[in-house]
């Protein structure tokens, strides 16, 4: 059967990448525009929206140290079918390893495969390079290496969509992670609460510490990702909710000297910019140190859980938040593959909790001892190989 899938699989690399439709946020019309904010993306689901920001509020079950194992609001699926005997091969296709979270998010992977290695003779990662057909050829290559399970953290959501659907046919179990896909297929999706939630978080701060009316530059990474177009989606709700303005939508490409110049370029056209909200926290310093060059005071911002903008806050007495999509959750996907092979029942989808940093708790996630682009919310102090692993 795998071969059969692989095989099917083969005509996919021939699809296109995930396409942004009109407007700054991709996408069409789903809600009334907003004052410079466009059209409501194609991903916005108001019943996902409103699930989201209410867990927010929602209590973990599971154990009170181990928030990758926790989860919110569980709904348990049965795996016994795929229940073997191990030691297991578990392999990976991972989008990309082409940012700091990422890398960060690998690291933490490895370590938990290696305090699990009594139960895995064999890890395969594959590395798609941020490349939708190169994913699309790994997983097919994946699926006729004799996997015990497969982890997917997909490129984008539309187009790694039939990859997946054709590794469920073949018969072992899917897990997707971080990223999703637009199918039901896999055992289970394993995130945080999501982008809306994110969103939501960094643009309600913003909007409630800028002055009423003043003008709001969003920073993106890239379109046509489930999880980062959510999160513009809820900032465009509380954004139009707030009545800011809204005066550019921009995507940096994850790159430092891009976000300086877009910010640069946004101080010289309307000379005073009020607030500053990211899809991404990656290049969330490069933003404050634009402003700093310009010699012009940094507005409410939010960054991300990475240690640089979190050093920069403190010393810096920033106005900030930190909505965070914790890198503990790599270590979640390894944790499930061998549950579902020992037939355990995980829940589906596995929703995990998504701490936000704020002035009151940030001093705890400080940590001189660890690289500039470490993660706070790695999960990883109890792994092997800590703390050199991640330096």
């Amino acid at each position: 059967m795998a071969a059969l899938a692989a095989v099917t699989l083969l005509s996919l690399t021939a699809c296109a990448t995930d396409e942004p439709g009109a407007g700054p946020s991709g996408g069409s019309s789903s809600s009334a525009a907003g004052s410079g904010t466009g059209e409501q993306s194609k991903f916005f689901v108001q019943a996902d929206y409103d699930a989201e920001l209410a867990l927010l509020g929602a209590t973990p079950t599971g154990p009170a140290d181990k928030p990758w194992e926790q989860m919110l609001n569980p709904t348990m699926v049965d795996t016994a079918t795929f229940r073997k005997a191990g030691p297991h091969k578990i392999c990976f296709s991972n989008a990309a390893l082409n940012n700091p979270w990422r890398q960060v998010g690998f690291k933490t992977m490895q370590a938990e495969v290696e305090a699990q290695k009594s139960r895995i003779k064999e890890f395969v990662h594959v590395d798609a390079e941020g490349k939708d057909q190169k994913q699309i050829a790994d997983i097919n290559d994946l699926l006729g290496k004799g996997c015990d399970a497969l982890i997917v953290s997909p490129n984008t959501t539309a187009t790694l969509t039939p990859a997946v659907e054709a590794a469920c046919k073949a018969g072992l179990p899917v897990i997707v992670f971080d990223r999703g896909v637009n199918t039901k297929c896999p055992v289970t999706f394993i995130n945080p609460i999501g982008g809306y939630g994110f969103g939501h978080a960094g643009a309600e701060f913003v909007s409630q510490k800028m002055k009423p009316g003043g003008k709001v530059l969003a920073l993106r990474i890239l379109p046509g990702v489930d999880v980062l177009e959510t999160r513009w989606s809820a900032a465009k709700v509380a954004f139009d909710k707030a009545k800011v303005d809204v005066v550019g939508v921009e995507f940096t490409d994850g790159d430092p000297a891009k976000t300086k110049k877009i910010v640069d370029d946004y101080l010289q056209r309307y000379g005073t910019i009020d607030g500053v909200w990211m899809d991404a926290g990656a290049v969330a310093v490069a933003a404050v140190e634009a402003f700093q060059d310009a010699g012009k005071p940094v507005p409410p911002i939010n960054g991300e859980d990475q240690l640089d903008f979190l050093k920069v806050w403190k010393d810096k007495n920033l106005t900030a938040i930190a909505p965070t999509y914790p890198t503990y959750q790599w270590r979640t996907p390894i944790i499930a593959a061998l549950r579902i092979l020992d037939g355990q029942q995980v829940p589906s989808p596995w929703k995990l909790p998504q701490p936000t940093i704020t002035q009151d708790n940030l001093d705890r996630y400080l940590d001189a001892d660890m690289p500039p682009l470490h993660y706070a919310m790695c999960g990883c102090t109890d792994l092997p190989g800590y703390p050199q692993r991640w330096k």
